[in-house]
């Protein structure tokens, strides 16, 4: 894996100026080349010393922090000091925020390593290890020699390129002159500081590799390359010597304890460029001070050092401006980064005098040099999934803010599902200005769980607007309580404290509608890195935002492009006068008007620590039809591909009333494409509950084709919208194909198909002329693939049919005989399904002959169905359903109980039927065709219920679940007992590091079988912090594997999250962790 930053790293060098200035410098004369010819002998000792001392780092970022995101990379190291045990890298491989990483030498020892520095600009860092660890190898240190570089020196670079192990890779040294490079507009970049440039060609992963000349001295530090040529850049280690003395400083061996050393580094928060004397004068340089500063500056000095960019509210800011050129530090002229450096790190607190000319004026100014490590933040704020810690010196500078403003380097949940983006700055929080992150902290405390509250932030690609937008403190037990973090130098561990004491409305237990009182567990928050434009294979889908809104794709849009859309453009006020009555549009046909008060809009969201059942996006927007409405309850039918999974955040906006509320996923049937939600008509006021009904629901008689029906539905704006449409087909069978990541998908099903719609993004329902629901028009998922490797989600609408609905409808008002589920404080038995777990598909009567089936059996099953004549046959049946081991692929189901079958709906009612016996052993006689024979067969149903996946665990930084239906319906599991899903992972854990990835099973755990999620947490919660773990797994496509992973408690504890249907809330408890003291 290469390193992130190599592989991002890129830097423009268009443009005529800078093409000059590159052509003028390798005209330079370089100092005295003393060096001998160096014979290849020489090297090869050079290379038997140095290589030993080489170390392969692996490093994982466990939460994005500052510059860096969150993530598993390879890099290289190189020992400079073996008595102490201390490597030399780059900083951005030691990064600013919680890493765990460690060392490999040449010949496969492996240790682990802790960060102990890392330079708030210049990229160098370094981690410590226990010299007394590496048994078998004999190595040496390699020096550091900052001047042995000159240009013309040739130089090898020893480490990890492109993956390799060991790479030597050869070049001469060009410049010593160049610019720092420029990586990332947003992200880590060196500054105030020349590189040396070499044709070496160097890949990702090679960072932190020592340049090495002919005696095996480090003369420069592997940096970073550029990805359009050979070039490859190298840090000076001038300041890298000065760090290693400070450090060394401390004490002449190994201690098992470190003790954090502070290592002076001092700004004026300017930016510096080293500018050729030709630019110069442009500026407006005088004469006589060029003259001055060439007198007094080294031969070959060929510019001056040129103000960049100033950081608002710093020392210099208001006093230094882009253009000013440098010429007196202090009554020294300064030209170069190093002298200037020098005075900063050695006069902190001290009050240093500039002399620099502006447009040919002298000016002076006395400025107070700044602690660098005062404004380089070492703790951050994490709740509900996002990081939030005080703007760096390094955002800073990049985005133009002061430092310390409260900056979203994560958003995670709770900031993501309002809209906020990453590299926001929060600028008012619940009303209260927000200026450092004790205050936003403080403001969060006082809030309860489920409230929403205004957030206002600003971007720095929009500055000088503010963005307002909803908070929403989440209700459920998502997320554990927030945390902030502290970097220890002396552990190199991040420790965690709780952000929020006890007592705060925060933290208070949850009062369900029955007044049942639950506390909030959990001790440590999962990070799940979700960049703008990763998939959830690599931990969550990240979501984009423009202003205030999620311009995410929204799978439930209203088409930007219907020119026959109607608005309501009158109100017609009811007779008597009630203000809470929804506005009626004059030109609205009768069933709008009558189906207008029934219809809601959804917005859901779904956590991304939670993101069960393959389920493919953050956020989803749709309409549903209210089919209940009373003092207690009120009951939305809506497609699943709004409401995926019950592991959810549901809004409901009716369209009868200005109000949105809260609701609850109580049933999402296993089989059909829809779920339903209840919401609590009390949270509508006595207006809006008046306003607000349950629109009258007509199952019986089915549609038929050419009847006419009413398209209606809501646009984005809660407009009603219709349209008389012509039923085409109503018997359309679905056949929708698995998905890369297997989720829902709609099977065994028959459709509704209209001449005329909205578009594919268009849903709500199907009405006759007096407004009574005949069909819900909703949204179907399914996958396009182009080729063997790509794919694309895509949606298509259809109508379902109410029967569905409606029987489970009276199932639930009526009483059921399933578990009870708390609904509005009142415990309600739900409804049981009864379905044969095998995946259908009709074939025409026509083909069926072909096949062998008998004339007999044709003219039966075409006089039982003369409009669809046709014959289902068994496409596959669910891994370990009942059926499983009776039906095969091809099979032809003909009749149950000597009953001729053609359809879907048959096959429900015979299962329907079941649950009506007294003597009932859940079996279906059903008569099939197979192979030219006619067989019957005693055929075992399957009961589930609408629940959906209740419980998940999350381990290591994998979200780990029962196999859900649709990876059941591949016709495949594991044969040790089945195992438990990997459903997701998440960026910087160890299943990253390690490669434990999603859409495999877990089958084995340090040789324990693992059947269920009881016995993996069972197995699971016996295993120690930085054990390492053996794990078997088996691949979707049967293919098995072993692999080792190394536990890390400390930012990763194993928690699990499950469904409670007697308070109705998902509650979160720790099964293993650390405690922060044992850290």
């Amino acid at each position: 894996m290469g390193d992130i930053l190599e592989r991002l790293g890129s830097e423009d060098t268009s443009g005529s100026e800078s093409c000059v200035k590159e052509d003028l410098s390798m005209e330079i004369d370089p100092p005295p080349f003393q060096e001998t010819v160096a014979t290849a002998e020489d090297w090869r000792k050079a290379l038997k010393k140095v290589v030993p001392a080489v170390v392969v780092l692996r490093t994982t970022a466990a939460r994005a922090f500052d510059t860096e995101a969150a993530g598993a990379s390879y890099a290289t190291g190189f020992v400079v000091d073996k008595r102490r045990g201390i490597i030399l890298t780059n900083r951005h491989v030691v990064k600013p925020g919680p890493v765990v990483a460690e060392a490999m030498f040449v010949n496969r020892e492996e240790i682990p390593v802790q960060s102990i520095y890392r330079d708030p600009v210049h990229d160098f860092g370094f981690f410590r290890y226990d010299p007394g660890a590496i048994q078998f190898l004999s190595y040496e240190e390699i020096p550091l020699a900052p001047e042995a570089a000159c240009v013309g020196l040739e130089i090898r670079v020893v480490g990890n390129d492109s993956g390799e192990k060991v790479s030597i890779l050869a070049g001469t040294l060009a410049r010593l002159d160049r610019d720092a490079p420029h990586y990332k507009k947003d992200g880590y970049n060196d500054f105030n500081t020349f590189y040396m440039q070499a044709a070496s060609g160097t890949k990702g992963g090679s960072s932190g590799s020592p340049v090495i000349d002919w005696q095996g001295r480090a003369v420069a530090l592997n940096a970073g390359s550029k990805s359009s040529s050979a070039s490859a850049f190298f840090l000076p280690l001038e300041r890298v010597v000065r760090a290693l003395n400070f450090l060394q400083s401390g004490g002449d061996a190994f201690k098992s304890k470190w003790e954090a050393v502070s290592i002076p580094r001092g700004t004026l928060q300017v930016t510096f460029l080293h500018k050729g004397f030709d630019e110069t004068r442009r500026l407006g340089l005088r004469t006589e001070t060029e003259q001055m500063v060439r007198h007094a500056s080294p031969i070959g000095e060929t510019g001056m050092l040129v103000v960049d960019s100033v950081v608002p509210g710093g020392p210099a800011h208001k006093h230094l401006e882009p253009g000013d050129v440098l010429v007196r530090v202090n009554g020294e002229v300064i030209t170069q980064f190093l002298k200037l450096e020098t005075l900063l790190d050695d006069g902190i607190d001290q009050k240093i005098d500039l002399l620099f000319e502006r447009g040919g004026v002298p000016m002076t100014v006395t400025l107070l040099i700044q602690d660098l490590h005062l404004i380089t933040p070492n703790y951050f704020l994490e709740v509900s999934g996002a990081v939030i810690h005080p703007l760096s010196y390094q955002q800073a500078r990049n985005f133009r803010f002061q430092c310390g403003l409260v900056y979203v380097t994560e958003t995670g949940y709770m900031l993501s599902r309002a809209g906020v983006p990453r590299h926001a700055i929060i600028k008012k929080f619940a009303g209260e200005e927000i200026t450092e992150l004790v205050k936003f902290i403080f403001v969060l405390s006082k809030l309860s769980r489920g409230t929403r509250v205004p957030l206002e932030y600003i971007t720095y690609t929009d500055r000088y607007r503010s963005k307002s937008v909803l908070v929403t403190i989440e209700c459920h037990e998502w997320y554990a309580p927030p945390q902030i973090y502290t970097r220890d130098d002396s552990t190199g561990l991040w420790t965690a404290r709780p952000a929020i004491l006890h007592g705060s409305p925060l933290l208070s237990p949850i009062v369900d509608s029955a007044g049942n009182g639950m506390s909030y567990e959990g001790t440590t928050i999962d990070s799940i890195h979700q960049h703008n434009d990763k998939d959830w294979r690599d931990g969550c889908t990240g979501m984009q935002t423009n202003e205030e809104t999620v311009v995410e794709e929204l799978h439930t849009q209203e088409g930007s492009n219907v020119e026959t859309k109607r608005r309501r453009v009158e109100e017609d006020l009811a007779a008597e006068g009630d203000r809470g009555s929804a506005a009626v549009a004059t030109n609205a046909s009768v069933a709008e008007q009558v189906i207008e008060p029934t219809l809601v809009m959804f917005e859901v969201h779904v956590p991304p620590s939670c993101m069960l059942d393959g389920v493919h996006s953050q956020h989803f927007f749709g309409t549903g039809v209210i089919i209940y409405h009373s003092q207690s309850m009120g009951l939305v039918a809506v497609d699943k591909n709004t409401v995926a999974v019950s592991v959810s955040d549901v809004m409901i906006s009716f369209a009868a009333f200005p109000i949105e509320i809260p609701g609850e996923v109580v049933f999402l049937h296993p089989v059909h494409n829809y779920a339903l939600v209840a919401y609590d008509p009390s949270a509508l006021g006595v207006a809006g509950a008046s306003a607000v009904r349950a629109a009258e629901l007509l199952p019986e008689p089915a549609l038929r084709r050419g009847d006419s029906v009413y398209l209606v539905g809501l646009s984005r704006s809660l407009q009603a919208t219709s349209r008389k449409s012509i039923v085409t087909n109503p018997y359309a069978a679905l056949n929708i194909g698995s998905a890369d990541c297997p989720r829902y998908r709609a099977t065994n099903m028959e459709v509704i198909e209209l001449d005329t719609d909205f578009g594919s993004t268009f849903s709500g329902v199907l009405t006759d002329e007096y407004g009574r629901v005949q069909a819900l028009w909703g949204s179907f998922s399914t996958q396009l693939k182009y080729g063997c490797n790509s794919s694309e989600d895509h949606q298509f609408v259809r109508g379902i049919p109410i029967y569905a609905i409606s029987q489970v409808l009276d199932s639930i008002i009526y009483g059921a005989k399933g578990p009870s589920l708390l609904i509005n404080g009142i415990k309600r038995p739900m409804p049981l399904v009864r379905i044969l777990e095998a995946e259908l598909y009709p074939t025409l009567l026509s083909k069926a002959r072909s096949f062998g089936l008998s004339d007999k059996w044709v003219q039966a099953l075409a006089k039982k169905d003369p409009v669809r004549r046709q014959v289902l046959r068994v496409k596959g049946c669910l891994a370990g359903s009942k059926a499983e081991s009776l039906l095969e692929q091809g099979d032809m189901l003909l009749a149950i109980k000597k009953e001729p079958i053609t359809c879907f709906r048959d096959i429900e009612n015979a299962c329907h039927d079941l649950d009506k016996s007294e003597v009932n052993e859940g079996e279906l006689n059903i008569t099939i065709f197979r192979q030219g024979r006619e067989i019957e067969l005693q055929v075992g149903t399957d009961v589930r219920d609408g629940n959906g996946t209740a419980r998940m665990v999350n381990w290591c930084g994998c979200i780990v679940q029962d196999s859900h239906p649709a990876v059941r319906a591949l016709g495949f599991l594991p044969e040790e007992g089945h195992g438990v899903y990997v459903a997701r992972w998440c960026h910087g854990s160890p299943v990253h590091r390690y490669g434990l990835y999603a859409l495999q099973w877990i089958v084995e755990v340090n040789g324990k079988l693992t059947p269920d999620l009881e016995t993996f947490v069972d197995v699971t919660k016996g295993l120690e912090h930085g054990e390492f773990v053996r794990v078997r797994t088996v691949h979707l496509n049967g293919k098995p594997r072993v692999l080792t992973l190394k536990q890390d408690l400390h930012y990763w504890s194993t928690w699990e999250l499950k469904f409670d249907p007697d308070t109705a809330t998902w509650r979160r408890r720790t099964i293993k962790s650390l405690d922060c003291s044992m850290a």
